[in-house]
């Protein structure tokens, strides 16, 4: 048992040091528009402009480790995100008034992606690849704001704020690397982090599945 032990700790100890090491900066683009919002353009309940105003300001910027054993590799990130999104919430009361108001989030977490990735094509200067795993989110200061409150028999003040202090989701895409530029297209499926309650009900919330499109930059 024990021999069998150290030659566990052998193998693991070599495939470390074989293993390729980077480490890099990135940055990147967040959209607000999920494949929810997609779907629904066909129904006429979502159409263009409403996707247009879902690709709205949005950003992350932190760093990456790359641990890589021949084609498969391993990839923890560290990076802030941060964003907006605006809309209009409309709903029937207990007595069927419709009530609506405007909602702003103002979007601030730290995201630990932790992807395991698999290289399609390994060239020298250019490779091609594909990664999933989990993603850690953490608030950092979101908020949520309401303003011009119509019908209904409250007011904005009545409005609770719910944003979650940690989610757990996962995601996955593809990158291309060409030299030392790492550029990666990916979706991630996450649970909803911001909602809106009024005495313990919640009225709407918002799906933090999104696009994400980021450019990083190998330092060794």
């Amino acid at each position: 048992m024990k021999k069998l032990l150290i030659a566990a700790v052998l193998l693991l100890s070599v495939s470390f040091v074989s293993a390729q090491l980077n480490f890099g900066i990135k940055a990147g683009y967040n959209s607000s528009l999920g494949m929810n919002n997609i779907g629904s353009v066909t129904t006429g309940d979502y159409n263009l402009n409403s996707v247009k105003s879902e690709m709205s300001n949005g950003f992350h910027a932190g760093v990456f480790a790359r641990l890589g054993f021949n084609k498969v590799y391993f990839q923890p990130e560290l990076l802030y995100a941060m964003g907006k999104k605006d809309y209009t919430v409309s709903f029937q009361d207990a007595s069927n008034q419709t009530v609506s108001y405007d909602k702003h989030v103002s979007i601030s977490t730290v995201d630990v992606p932790l992807l395991l990735g698999y290289k399609l094509l390994d060239l020298k200067i250019v490779n091609l690849r594909v990664f999933a795993g989990p993603k850690l989110r953490f608030n950092a200061g979101s908020t949520l704001d309401f303003k011009n409150l119509t019908g209904g028999g409250f007011s904005t003040s009545d409005l609770q704020q719910d944003v979650k202090k940690a989610q757990l989701g996962l995601e996955g895409g593809f990158g291309v690397d060409v030299l030392m530029l790492a550029l990666d297209f990916r979706y991630n499926l996450i649970g909803d982090m911001y909602q809106t309650k009024l005495k313990d009900l919640t009225i709407d919330k918002i799906p933090a599945s999104t696009f994400v499109i980021s450019l990083g930059w190998k330092i060794f």
